[in-house]
C-alpha cells in the first residue's frame, strides 16, 4: 500500500504543477495579467483560436482530478494508519487497563502528571568546622 500511496502522492504533485501553469496562463477577458506575460496573443498564436475554451475545460478536468486524487489519498492513508501497529498498539494498551485506572506511562507511551507529593529535597553536606587557631 506504500507504494501506492507514494506513485499517487508523486501524480498529485505532477497535477498540481499542472493545474498551476494551466491557471498561469489564461487569459483574462481584458487580456491583461498573467496571461499576457507570454506575449500578446501567444496562446492563440500557440494553440489556435479556441484555445480558451479548450484551457477551460483542460483546467477544468485537471481540478476534477486533483480532487480525486486528494479524497483517495486521504482514504488510503485513513485506512493505513487504521491497521497500522501504532493505532494497534494504542488500542491494546487501553484494552488492558482497568476502569478508573491511571494506565502505565511505559506502555501507553505517555507521561502523565500524577498527585504525587514531590520527593523531599536532600539534606546540603556539611562541612567539618575549622579548627580554631592555638594561642
Amino acid at each position: 500500500m506504500g507504494i501506492l500511496i507514494g506513485l499517487l502522492s508523486f501524480v498529485l504533485v505532477l497535477v498540481c504543477l499542472l493545474l498551476g501553469l494551466l491557471v498561469l496562463i489564461q487569459l483574462p477577458k481584458k487580456e491583461a495579467g498573467m496571461g499576457m506575460a507570454f506575449g500578446s496573443g501567444a496562446v492563440d498564436t500557440l494553440l489556435g483560436a479556441g484555445a480558451g475554451s479548450a484551457l477551460t475545460s483542460i483546467t477544468k478536468w485537471t481540478g476534477g482530478i486533483f480532487l480525486a486524487l486528494c479524497v483517495i489519498l486521504a482514504w488510503l492513508g485513513n485506512l493505513k494508519n487504521s491497521s497500522g501497529s501504532a493505532a494497534k498498539a494504542v488500542r491494546e494498551a487501553v484494552s488492558r487497563t482497568e476502569p478508573g485506572a491511571v494506565p502505565n506511562a511505559m506502555t501507553s507511551g505517555l507521561i502523565i502528571a500524577t498527585n504525587a507529593p514531590a520527593p523531599a529535597p536532600a539534606p546540603a553536606a556539611q562541612t567539618p568546622a575549622a579548627p580554631a587557631p592555638a594561642k
